[in-house]
């Protein structure tokens, strides 16, 4: 049983350290309980919910530490500290938006990429996430074992009919989306509330104005 869970806790955070096009993890848990309808959902969907918390955890460092520090400018992280300016003084605000955010089935990679770009406390956002995943685990695990009790041998065929095209466009778009969000002139977009471009870098590295008309 240890190595059932140890499995299961390698694969979630292996999951939730893949920055795009990965599985949603409730599909873990949802073919747990209609393979193994005997099986420990509680403890399964805690065990989940760590290795989901520590992926995405050390997904926002790598953003941090590689993405912010190797590959964007002075002045792109100098806007993007904005949004942690105002989001610290926030913070019961930004804790429960997490948290309903953690309890919905949306992609949550590319918001701990986007929240690791802001170099705020990664508590403000583990925690709701924690939250939110232990109990949305608990309930797929839960539902499926439901129907894996009444519907003998039914599994899932196609463990990999997420990759439709459907899925693939959203991941494409979010990502472009986080390439936006390094794009935009926070200071302009909350203080003048005006969306503007951050200048970019030139052939010799002058900087020059984008603007949208």
């Amino acid at each position: 049983m240890r190595g059932f869970f140890f499995l299961v806790f390698l694969i979630v955070y292996l999951l939730n350290l893949i920055p795009a096009f990965s599985p949603p993890t409730w599909m873990v848990f949802s073919f747990i309980g209609l393979r193994y309808p005997g099986a420990n959902v509680a403890a399964l969907a805690i065990v989940g919910a760590v290795a989901a918390t520590l992926g995405r955890a050390t997904l926002a460092k790598l953003a941090r530490v590689v993405v912010r520090q190797r590959f964007l400018s002075r002045q792109t992280r100098q806007s993007i500290d904005t949004i942690k300016d105002r989001l610290e003084g926030k913070r019961k605000l930004t804790f429960g938006v997490f948290l309903l955010y953690a309890f919905s089935p949306l992609p949550s990679n590319y918001l701990f990429l986007a929240y690791g770009l802001t170099t705020m406390d990664l508590l403000l956002i583990v925690i709701p996430f924690f939250i939110g995943r232990s109990i949305s685990y608990s309930f797929w695990g839960v539902t499926s074992a439901f129907l894996g009790r009444r519907m003998n041998g039914l599994l899932l065929k196609h463990p990999f009919s997420y990759l439709t095209t459907y899925f693939v466009l959203v991941q494409i778009v979010l990502l472009w989306l986080v390439y936006l969000f390094t794009r935009i002139d926070w200071p302009a977009a909350l203080d003048e509330r005006k969306l503007r471009w951050l200048p970019k870098a030139g052939p010799e590295g002058q900087e020059k104005r984008v603007s949208r008309k």
